[in-house]
C-alpha cells in the first residue's frame, strides 16, 4: 500500500493487521530514506537508531518470508521515501494499491504536527510517477471513510481477498508493529478503535499552504481518475 502522509495509512495498516492471515509492516523505508538524504524530521535520531537503515537489507526482506509464517503481507509504504537508487524490483512481485487523499486535507494535517511541508514531504509528484511506473490499484481514503465496509469489500475483491469484517475495528492503543515515529505521528489513530467517520469540507487554507495544495492537485487528479468505485456485487 503506497501513500503519502497524513492519507488514512496508518488505519489501513491497522485494518489489516486485524486480519488474523496478514502480516503488516510500517513503512521500512523512513530509516533509509532518512539516512540517504540526511533531511531532519521528527524524531530523526531515535528512527535511525530503532529502525535498520540500509535500502538493499530492507528490500531484501520485502520479497522474503513473511514474518509469523501468516498467507499474506501487508507493507504500508510512502513512494517519497524511494529515493532514487533504493531497490523496487521486489515491487514487481506484489499487488500494489495506492491510496490517495485530497492534497488540502494532507497539507493541513501535516501542518499541525510539523510546521511547515515541502513539496516533497508530501509526496504527491512522488506517488504519482510511482503509479505510471508500476501500476496497479487506486483507492481514495475519502470514499474508505465515507463507507469502511463497502469499500475495504471491494478492495479485498479486486484484490483476491475475501473481506474479513475483523477490519473495522482495532484495539486501542497502537500495534505492535508501529514505527517508533507513532509517538510523535500517530496520537489520533492509537485513540481509535476503527475508521472515522465521513470528512466535512475541505479546509481553506492560506498563502504557502494554499499554493502547495495547488501544486499537488494534478498529481492527484491523475491517480483519482483511477479511483476504485465501490463494488456492489463484492
Amino acid at each position: 500500500m503506497w501513500s503519502g502522509p497524513r492519507n488514512l495509512s496508518t488505519a489501513m495498516m491497522y485494518a489489516f493487521g486485524a486480519r488474523p492471515d496478514c502480516a503488516v509492516w510500517d513503512e521500512p523505508f523512513y530509516a533509509p530514506y532518512l539516512a540517504q538524504t540526511g533531511i531532519d524530521h521528527p524524531m530523526r535520531d531515535a528512527i535511525l537508531a530503532a529502525h535498520d537503515a540500509d535500502a538493499a537489507r530492507v528490500a531484501a526482506r520485502c520479497s522474503g518470508p513473511i514474518p509469523d509464517g501468516k498467507p499474506h503481507f501487508y507493507m504500508k509504504h510512502m513512494p517519497h521515501q524511494m529515493v532514487v537508487g533504493f531497490p523496487l524490483d521486489w515491487a514487481a512481485d506484489c499487488v500494489n494499491v495506492h491510496l490517495i487523499r485530497h492534497p488540502a486535507r494532507v497539507v493541513a494535517s501535516y501542518g499541525a504536527k510539523r510546521n511547515s511541508a515541502t513539496d516533497t514531504d508530501i509526496g504527491f509528484a512522488a506517488q504519482s510517477a510511482l503509479y505510471d511506473l508500476i501500476g496497479g490499484l487506486v483507492i481514495d481514503s475519502a470514499d474508505i471513510r465515507a463507507d469502511p465496509a463497502g469499500m475495504l469489500r471491494t478492495l479485498c475483491h479486486a484484490i483476491g481477498l475475501p473481506f474479513d469484517p475483523a477490519m473495522l475495528s482495532w484495539p486501542k492503543g497502537g500495534h505492535p508493529q508501529d514505527g517508533v515515529w507513532a509517538t510523535h505521528w500517530y496520537g489520533a489513530i492509537h485513540a481509535s478503535t476503527g475508521f472515522a467517520g465521513p470528512e466535512g469540507p475541505l479546509p481553506v487554507l492560506p498563502g504557502e499552504a494554499a499554493a502547495l495544495v495547488k501544486r499537488a492537485m494534478p498529481h492527484y487528479d491523475h491517480l483519482s481518475e483511477q479511483a476504485l468505485k465501490k463494488d456492489m456485487t463484492a
